[in-house]
């Protein structure tokens, strides 16, 4: 997992593109997810799942923390030249263990 996230890393450093659904995520009232969040979570992040095999290209989801310390998920995918934003989310401690790193 961590060559995914080294790819990670190098997209997210060339650009960052927010995918539409990821956007509507991320400005739920319940959510309220910035860009600088995201951001702050994709360089701290670790990779918790891996999807190879994704239709829309090899992907991860990300578990990391927002800049205020609040836990967040990223799922994301290295593309040449950026990384897609596909969703975020802030877990749901009834489908995660306590540190949110493995679903129930």
């Amino acid at each position: 997992m961590s060559r995914i996230l080294s790819q990670v890393h190098i997209a997210a450093k060339a650009k960052i593109l927010f995918l539409p659904h990821a956007l509507q995520q991320m400005s739920k009232p319940s959510r309220m997810i910035s860009a600088l969040d995201i951001r702050h979570a994709i360089s701290e992040g670790k990779v918790i799942e891996d999807y190879p095999d994704d239709p829309r290209g090899h992907s991860c989801l990300l578990r990391g923390v927002d800049i205020s310390g609040r836990i967040i998920h990223v799922v994301c995918a290295p593309k040449d030249g950026f990384l897609a934003i596909i969703t975020a989310y802030v877990p749901d401690p009834t489908q995660w263990d306590d540190d949110f790193r493995e679903r129930r």
